[in-house]
């Protein structure tokens, strides 16, 4: 039996080496839904950011990048899931900066889940996105 391989897969430009060395897709286009793995605050080296808001801003930032290799933006977004390592103390912080990203309702679905471990970042963002009809 022959199978085909289904996963579309997407990557932003520049980080390549991150997926490959990690073994994961940036996202996986699925008809007209794009399915974006956990997004981090990563330097261009792919160390963490160690200040925390600044980690937080990077991790929308690389989300941007891997939405806009689809095709999509922030506005396409449907669901959300962060992952937080301190939530009671970070939840602030995050929140600055959601708001500036998602700043018109409706307003995607969130689900906030604390963690006790991220690979040493403190901070990851993962969503579903519709890709829009013209990309």
């Amino acid at each position: 039996m022959t199978t085909t391989n289904t996963r579309d897969a997407v990557f932003p430009a520049g980080r390549h080496d991150l997926y490959a060395q990690h073994g994961y897709s940036a996202a996986i286009r699925s008809g007209d839904l794009l399915f974006v793995s956990g997004q981090v605050g990563s330097r261009p080296d792919g160390s963490p950011e160690p200040d925390f808001p600044a980690q937080v801003q990077l991790a929308f930032d690389n989300l941007k990048a891997v939405l806009n290799a689809a095709g999509a933006g922030f506005d396409d977004i449907v669901d959300v899931t962060t992952f937080h390592t301190d939530p009671e103390n970070q939840f602030g912080a995050v929140m600055a900066i959601k708001q500036r990203v998602f700043d018109t309702a409706p307003y995607p679905n969130w689900t906030a889940v604390g963690v006790n471990w991220l690979s040493g970042f403190d901070f990851e963002i993962k969503v579903i996105a519709r890709i829009p009809a013209t990309a």
